[in-house]
């Protein structure tokens, strides 16, 4: 198995999942989205599917 770079953007998470819940007949606000985002990439991060770089 080999590395490969992959880069999350939270923001990208967020709309998809605003779109997705819109077309299934939800109305999320947007508060709930950030919130959902933030859940996937800590769970992403949990699973050991991604490691944070942070730069600083």
């Amino acid at each position: 198995m080999h590395e490969m770079d992959v880069f999350v953007d939270t923001d990208e998470i967020a709309e998809f999942f605003y779109q997705e819940l819109l077309r299934r007949g939800f109305v999320p606000r947007e508060e709930d989205i950030a919130e959902i985002a933030d859940i996937t990439f800590e769970y992403l991060l949990a699973k050991h599917m991604i490691d944070e770089d942070v730069d600083t």
